[in-house]
Order: structure tokens, then C-alpha cells, then sequence
């Protein structure tokens, strides 16, 4: 990324939406998130948005609002950021993993049924790198079991599903607003989408150390409101979000044409998807080769994720057994990041692709 550039092409919007924001001091849930809030409703087709402090509150603060505690399991991938699955433990309840399609790098909606209980009370499918999970199947799945469905649409801001925005397409959706993602902040930020008005209005009491009013608690709640200053950012860049998206679309177009003829698996679009390019993920046996060259050629990369969550420290105690997860263990193994932006240049992405080529001996 280069989040220099894109706020040297803001920073007028910017500074002039901080100024206001400053001088007006309605710094605790003011009118910038509570326009962003609406804005976000409508963007993604959603009744309701409620503005947290992060993308891994608005998985955890979604659970708490459907009554998920102990003695609960919610299923969801290894493969995703480690965020995910510490939501679920936040609240009591236990992580269920399955494994992943080896071409979306989504939930494998076929392995889901194998693993539901008299305990499970959600499935989390994670939208990873910008591609929608098959969501179809999972809310067959869910409606025969009276089973809760929340997207986890960190990654995949402005994704499409049959023609529909992710954060529409269950009983609720959670997006991170952290740096790197496509709609950004210059620090922390998340926000819940959901139809429900009552899983809405607990939430609101949740971010709020349970309660709307002022030393009075209905819940046990936390501290996790989205920052003005914040929304006033996210507000400026929605608006070019679509565009955004587009440029990289254009991009890993650019990319898929200059790669197409090295032994390297591209990323796929499934017919049903619009895929929004979050990552741009390649899968390479020879995966250390690239990184080497991309390091020396002074350019950036990243490994989304070498250590999927099945084999974190952190989870001993679920006993996993990694022979349950061979397409995860096989990404972990050979997936690689190549720079996606949209400020990146056709130039730039010519280069990438040239030290790519060389550190395969394919010049």
C-alpha cells in the first residue's frame, strides 16, 4: 500500500472535515458517525449500521447481541485472521473450525453440515481477500437448523453476492475499517450491519458500557464507539469506494494477464461474485523464490496467512488436528500477496510481474 499518496490527494477534504468536527467538540458518537452509520445502511442494503471500534468488536459485539455465550459453538474457518475466532472465544463460546475452498479461499459450505451440533448457534463465513463465501448454501444450511448466519465482510468492503452488497446477506455483518482495508481509517474503526432493530439497538447499548443513558446500565457493556474524527475520514472516502474498488479490479485484470503464462494459480472470480481485490493472491509452490526477489527488488508483499489459526498457541486447548484442514495447510504453504492499490500504476504492476518472472526463471 501507499497511504501517503492517497492522502496527499485527501488531505484538503480532510483537514477541512477535522476542523469542523473540532470546532463543533460533539466528539462522542457526534454527527459524522451517526451520518456514516446511515450512509454504510444504504451502501450495503442494510436496515441498520451501528459504528464500534474495530473489526474484531463488531464480530465479538454482533455474537453478545444474538445471545451466543458458553456452552455455544460457532463455526467458522482457520484460514482468516486470527480476529475471528477470538470474537467467538470472547464470548464463552467455542470455536468450531472447518476447512476452506481452495479456490475462494472461503468457508467450504459442503464441510459445515459435518461439523453442526445441538450446540452450534452460528456459522461465521469470512469473506476472505475481497471474494464473498457461497452464502446460499450456508443459509439452507442455517434455516433448516434455526442456526444464526453473521459475515464476517472485514476484507470484502463493497463485495458482491448474486448482485447483492456483502453485510445484506444474513442476520449480520462486520466490517473493519483498520488501515489497510479497502475503505480505510487512520486508525481503528468497525461497524455492524443487520435488518434486526433489536439485535441494532443492543448493540448501541453494548459500544456504550451497556446503556444509551448516561450512568444508567441495562447491560454489562464495553467501551467501543467509533471515534468522530474517524467517521469524518471514512465518510470522505466512501464516496470513492466504488471507484476504488474498480481500480483494483483493473489491477489484478493487469496482473492476471502478465501472470497467465507462469506456474502460478491466479486468483478466480467466481460467476455469482464481484470480488473487490482486498488482496491480490497468488498460490506458488515456490512461494520463498518470489518473496526472496520481491525483497530484494525492494518491493512489498505479504503471506495471508502462513500460520492458518489451527495451529496457534493461542487454541492448543481445541485440540485441532491439522489433517482436518488439508486445503487450508496447502494455502498456508504457497499463498503470496502482490501490491494491490489504487493508486498503483500500470508501470509499477509491469515491474512487480518482471522480478515475479525472473525469481521463476521464466524471463
Amino acid at each position: 500500500m501507499d497511504l501517503a499518496l492517497q492522502y496527499d490527494g485527501l488531505r484538503e477534504e480532510i483537514l477541512a472535515a477535522f476542523d469542523q468536527a473540532l470546532r463543533g467538540m460533539h466528539l462522542n458518537l457526534g454527527p459524522n458517525v451517526q451520518a456514516l452509520e446511515e450512509e454504510w445502511a444504504a451502501y450495503c442494503g442494510a436496515q441498520h449500521a451501528v459504528g464500534v471500534g474495530s473489526g474484531t468488536d463488531a464480530v465479538h459485539l454482533l455474537l453478545r447481541a444474538l445471545g451466543i455465550g458458553p456452552d455455544d459453538e460457532v463455526i467458522t474457518v482457520s484460514f482468516t485472521f486470527f480476529a475471528t475466532i477470538e470474537a467467538i472465544i470472547h464470548v464463552g463460546a467455542t470455536p468450531v473450525l472447518v476447512d476452506i475452498d481452495p479456490q475462494t479461499f472461503c468457508i467450504d459450505a459442503a464441510k459445515v453440515a459435518e461439523k453442526i451440533t445441538p450446540r452450534t448457534k452460528a456459522i461465521i463465513p469470512v469473506h476472505l481477500y475481497g471474494h464473498p463465501a457461497e452464502m446460499d448454501a450456508l443459509k439452507e444450511t442455517a434455516e433448516e437448523r434455526n442456526i444464526w448466519v453473521i459475515e464476517d465482510a472485514a476484507q470484502a468492503q463493497g463485495a458482491r453476492y448474486k448482485n447483492r452488497r456483502v453485510g445484506s446477506l444474513a442476520d449480520g455483518g462486520a466490517f473493519s475499517f483498520y488501515l489497510s482495508k479497502n475503505l480505510a481509517a487512520y486508525g481503528e474503526g468497525g461497524m455492524i450491519t443487520t435488518d434486526d432493530e433489536v439485535v441494532a439497538q443492543e448493540i448501541q447499548e453494548l459500544r456504550v458500557h451497556g446503556g444509551t443513558e448516561k450512568y444508567v446500565h441495562r447491560l454489562v457493556g464495553y467501551n467501543s464507539r467509533l471515534d468522530e474524527l474517524q467517521a469524518a475520514v471514512l465518510r470522505i472516502k466512501l464516496r470513492r469506494l466504488e471507484g476504488w474498488n474498480e481500480l483494483r479490479r483493473k489491477h489484478a485484470a493487469k496482473y492476471n494477464e502478465l501472470l497467465s503464462d507462469l506456474e502460478v494459480t491466479l486468483p478466480t472470480e467466481q460467476p455469482w461474485a464481484h470480488h473487490v481485490y482486498h488482496l491480490y493472491t497468488i498460490r506458488t509452490p515456490r512461494r520463498d523464490q518470489i518473496a526472496a526477489a520481491l525483497t530484494a527488488a525492494d518491493i512489498g508483499y505479504a503471506v495471508h496467512y502462513c500460520r492458518p489459526s489451527h495451529v496457534q498457541e493461542a487454541l492448543r486447548q481445541f485440540d485441532l488436528d491439522p489433517a482436518d484442514f488439508p486445503e487450508t495447510e496447502r494455502a498456508a504453504d504457497e499463498v503470496i500477496s502482490l501490491p494491490v492499490y489504487p493508486e498503483l500504476t500500470d508501470e509499477q504492476i509491469e515491474r512487480v510481474c518482471e522480478v515475479v518472472r525472473e525469481a521463476l526463471g521464466s524471463t
